[in-house]
């Protein structure tokens, strides 16, 4: 691949960066494949070719090779996620800020296709995490990927940045992957690499920019900024932390790196800021800038207004019960007729979110209460909650794989009614068993294609 000679000179005095090394590792045809395994669910990673652990996240892992994941029943069940290694020094920079309380309020920008946003909602256990995607069409590909990862502390919106500004105070944190120029993917990408021009440069500088100040007054006194690029151009990252600290009075603050990891510490120019650095020749991964800042001004305290969401009645609840008799303590509502549950002790917090966003997903949706009938939702089927007592047909992978393709599939029913589809221990799906066949309740618009 020929990278573009302004794009080189561009960068040559960034701390760091070494032009016989990068442009060596842009000619190899070396693809790093790295996963992240879901602690909520089985763990089963006999069938993955790893080759060993992330030194900065928690179940992080390299692969040997790139599997085919579209055809591993495990992958759409949620039990792993495929996730660019660099990235995932997140988890390393919640370690550090948040070492022992995780029952924060976290916001994910610019969430699409949804990393990020799982591995906050595994770092924040008994937190909430606000997962939001401005371009439709991503919005619907993030639901689909915390759907899948099945946990009850997330919530996805599909909001413009500014939208978050009436929310003053309202988040511990706040992650902004802003979007770039993306030469840190060059070579995963290699479009990026005909779109790369001084000029998108700095347009995507000021784009990431108006970002940060959209979301910014939603950040709480002493909350924390995580601001990242898969760029390499430093008007995209050192320049921008500079801006944001002048702009914002934030305090920068120090990640502790390890000197084996291969991570380059650099320092802005005009307020000697923190940044750590990912390149490809260092690192197991792609190119990488992250920030972390401090919010220092005071936030003056205003009453947010809530929006009346209904909740379930004693009935409602029995009936859920005797379906889900091991859920877990959580906050039950309802919309448009479902029955959701979100993690416990933030009902309220959905109340706010629905009077200012626009909600796409929040929490678990368990189904719905049909005369005296509970019809699950597919939501439920792929959660992390206990389904044990519930009837489970347990697939071949074969037979799996025909179900994610919504195929014919010849199984012996022994039981009518509502029936979860099992493969290796998880939830794929619901079936619903009638005396002479079975109707499979797999998302249509989720099915597998692939031969």
């Amino acid at each position: 691949m020929e990278l573009p000679k302004q794009f080189i000179q561009s960068i040559q005095q960034v701390k760091g960066f070494n032009e016989e090394a990068f442009i060596q590792v842009h000619t190899t045809e070396q693809q790093v494949t790295s996963i992240r395994i879901n602690p909520e669910k089985k763990n089963i990673v006999q069938h993955l070719p790893i080759e060993s652990a992330l030194p900065w996240c928690n179940n992080g892992y390299y692969l040997t090779h790139r599997p085919s994941f579209t055809l591993d029943p495990l992958f759409h069940a949620g039990t792993y996620y495929v996730q660019e290694a660099s990235s995932m020094f997140l988890w390393k920079i919640m370690q550090q800020i948040f070492p022992s309380n995780t029952a924060k309020k976290v916001l994910d920008v610019c969430a699409a296709p949804g990393g990020k946003s799982t591995l906050l909602s595994s770092y924040f256990s008994n937190g909430l995490v606000v997962s939001n995607e401005v371009i439709k069409p991503r919005a619907a590909v993030l639901v689909e990927n915390i759907c899948k990862w099945g946990t009850n502390n997330v919530v996805v919106t599909n909001n413009d940045p500014k939208d978050f500004a009436a929310l003053k105070g309202f988040f511990d944190a706040i992650v902004v992957d802003a979007p770039c120029s993306g030469s840190g993917m060059f070579r995963k990408d290699t479009t990026a690499i005909n779109e790369w021009s001084l000029n998108n440069v700095n347009l995507c500088s000021s784009r990431q920019q108006r970002i940060v100040a959209d979301v910014f007054e939603a950040l709480k006194e002493d909350g924390f900024l995580v601001y990242s690029t898969c760029s390499y151009s430093k008007e995209e990252n050192e320049d921008v932390v500079d801006w944001l600290i002048k702009t914002f009075q934030l305090k920068s603050i120090n990640i502790q790196i390890e000197k084996d990891d291969g991570i380059v510490e650099t320092t802005s120019d005009v307020s000697n800021a923190f940044g750590y650095r990912f390149y490809p020749y260092n690192i197991e991964g792609e190119g990488f800038f992250v920030a972390v800042l401090q919010k220092k001004t005071v936030v003056n305290e205003i009453k947010l207004q809530q929006q009346n969401i209904l909740t379930t009645n004693k009935q409602e609840v029995s009936v859920i019960q005797t379906f889900i008799p091991h859920l877990p303590e959580v906050d039950l509502f309802k919309h448009n007729n479902q029955i959701r549950a979100i993690q416990y002790g933030y009902l309220n917090d959905i109340k706010t979110l629905a009077n200012y966003l626009y909600i796409k997903k929040a929490g678990i949706c368990l189904g719905e209460i049909k005369g005296k009938d509970f019809v699950p939702h597919h939501e439920l089927a792929v959660s992390t909650f206990n389904l044990s007592n519930i009837a489970s047909i347990l697939f071949t992978k074969e037979q799996a794989l025909q179900y994610l393709r919504k195929q014919e599939i010849a199984i012996e029913l022994k039981t009518t009614g509502w029936a979860l589809a099992v493969y290796e221990g998880v939830g794929l799906g619901w079936m619903k068993i009638l005396p002479n066949r079975f109707n499979n309740y797999y998302p249509q618009e989720w099915r597998i294609l692939k031969a």
